[in-house]
């Protein structure tokens, strides 16, 4: 495992505290082996002008998210397997009535649908996670829950009437570089109306026992928790109102899970300067390509190998994701993803400064 570059995360902390914005021209980085940050510096994100309420027929279906899982709990790298995953999201879709396309790329393959929204001028909002796994690992948390999670938002919100554009793309070979989603975001057109996107990577796991979670050392501001029962969601200081879309929502009751508001996990939401130039390893997953084609997107994250011990190992197996926590997760991304939906105003004009 790398190591986190301590000068560069101090280096971060400043600049947040000091409020700076920019832009970076640096190359997207290569997805490199360390983990991804779990810390939140100080929250400087502007008050977000989405409206907090949430429908309450609104529901993830546990059975239904464990369903997936179990289908999917095998490795998904060969092409044969990633073949095979294909064939299983295409047929899901295909039954909550989504009409989903195959997009080949170089040595891939990603899945793309579409749900038009009833205002055009509205525009889109884009769900996505990777659907192959490395060599070796079963991947239910990595990255399984995503998928499950994706398949969810297509059940409940496939016929769901929104003014914006519900779009789900399933990417191929994130392990191997983000290849899908940078072939993606390569298509202009498909950027077009596109005004932010969520993107899930490894949602299902969580720890309770005092120290499990991992924190970079050297890093002045308080640790949110000394177990790892929360979820990060990182953005981009430049694109703020999807990540203040997950601050709110903590302030926003739980939606028929049969809870209580204390079952769902905490959120994180870690704002990021300068697309990622100071902290690198907050590039490593498939929402980056769309930062660097200046689309808001956000990471939804439960911080990999920060917290979860079976991270690319064979034992990263259904029995192992985290029920509650999982639950929890979903019906975060499904509330926050339907407010998004439901919000007549260009995001785009309601970045932070």
């Amino acid at each position: 495992m790398k190591k986190w570059i301590w000068l560069a995360l101090l280096l971060l902390v400043v600049v947040v505290v000091v409020g700076t914005r920019g832009t970076a021209n640096n190359q997207l980085l290569k997805q490199p082996p360390s983990p991804i940050i779990a810390q939140s510096s100080p929250n400087q994100n502007t008050p977000s002008e989405l409206p907090v309420p949430i429908a309450r027929d609104l529901q993830v279906s546990a059975a239904q998210l464990f369903t997936h899982i179990q289908k999917l709990n095998y490795q998904r790298y060969t092409n044969d397997e990633r073949s095979r995953t294909r064939t299983y999201i295409t047929t899901e879709l295909q039954k909550f009535g989504w009409k989903p396309q195959l997009q080949k790329f170089p040595n891939g393959v990603n899945i793309f649908a579409e749900r038009q929204g009833t205002n055009k001028q509205a525009g889109a909002i884009l769900v996505g996670a990777h659907y192959d796994t490395v060599a070796g690992s079963p991947g239910a948390d990595d990255n399984a829950s995503g998928l499950a999670v994706m398949l969810e938002v297509a059940r409940v919100l496939g016929s769901r009437p929104t003014p914006k554009t519900l779009q789900l793309a399933f990417f191929d070979l994130e392990e191997a570089g983000l290849l899908g989603s940078k072939a993606f975001v390569s298509q202009k057109a498909r950027l077009k109306n596109l005004q932010g996107a969520i993107v899930m990577d490894m949602v299902g796991y969580a720890c309770y026992t005092v120290g499990c979670q991992q924190y970079p050392t050297g890093l002045p501001v308080k640790p949110p928790s000394d177990k790892g029962d929360f979820l990060v969601v990182v953005g981009d200081t430049e694109h703020l109102p999807l990540l203040n879309a997950f601050q709110n929502s903590q302030s926003n009751p739980a939606t028929a899970l049969n809870k209580d508001d204390a079952n769902f996990p905490s959120v994180l939401t870690l704002p990021i300067p300068l697309k990622g130039l100071l902290a690198p390893d907050t590039l490593r997953s498939d929402h980056a390509p769309f930062w660097y084609q200046d689309i808001g997107a956000v990471l939804v994250t439960d911080t990999a190998n920060l917290r979860n011990v079976n991270y690319h190992q064979p034992s990263d197996v259904a029995e192992n994701i985290d029920r509650d926590f999982f639950l929890g997760s979903a019906q975060i991304v499904l509330n926050i993803t339907n407010v998004l939906l439901e919000n007549q105003a260009n995001l785009t004009t309601q970045q932070g400064g």
